[in-house]
């Protein structure tokens, strides 16, 4: 085979290997979709319903899993790992991280639905999913998740399983994030005591009294 043939002949496997990269894509999503796996949910919260009514004459199982990746010193479980719902009953829970290095650092979860079919019938209301989530040095933080399930999920469909994985992406945020990782307190807002600056003000316009 001549030089030229063998140039066009690897040319053409690589662009048929980046074409291939690309189909990877879709074609994992149909097959998620086919077998009911891995299924997307919106990263978009919706609006809470008004008035909506709650089909009590069926129940679905909701499973809360969690997962993190290998040597990632973060410890991520669901504040309750099943419960039963209702189509349209809005429920409330969290799950619980704890970030057990020394370092601040910035987590981001990435959520799926199992079977897939069922994902699109999953609405967030509030989910820690939609930010990063700066967390301190031995930070413990509730996440909260707030959902509901609607009418319309298939009937074949019993039990919904909720899968969150976090990551550390504190290598790909700003300067300004890692240092409010750095300031975060644990489960408390920074919120300023107010008699404590009414006295601070006090002595503060007696000092100036004096040395006027």
């Amino acid at each position: 085979m001549s030089n030229r043939k063998l140039t066009l002949v690897l040319c053409g496997a690589t662009v048929a290997m980046f074409g291939f990269g690309f189909a990877l894509v879709p074609l994992y999503d149909i097959l998620c979709e086919q077998l009911g796996i891995n299924g997307k949910t919106s990263t978009v919260a919706v609006q809470e319903p008004e008035a909506m009514q709650v089909d009590e004459s069926r129940t679905i199982k909701v499973e809360f899993v969690s997962h993190i990746p290998p040597g990632l010193p973060i410890t991520f479980e669901p504040q309750s790992k099943v419960m039963k719902v209702h189509p349209g009953q809005v429920i409330r829970t969290a799950y619980i991280a704890t970030n057990e290095s020394k370092t601040a650092l910035v987590a981001q979860a990435v959520p799926s639905v199992s079977p897939g079919l069922g994902a699109t019938h999953f609405n967030k209301i509030e989910c820690f999913c939609f930010n990063q989530q700066p967390l301190s040095a031995k930070q413990e933080a509730e996440l909260p998740l707030i959902f509901y399930v609607e009418h319309d999920l298939p009937d074949s469909i019993h039990t919904l399983t909720l899968s969150y994985t976090l990551y550390d992406i504190s290598d790909s945020v700003d300067d300004s994030d890692q240092k409010l990782a750095s300031l975060a307190v644990p489960n408390k807002l920074a919120v300023p005591d107010k008699l404590a600056v009414s006295e601070q003000l006090a002595q503060t316009h007696d000092t100036q009294g004096d040395a006027l």
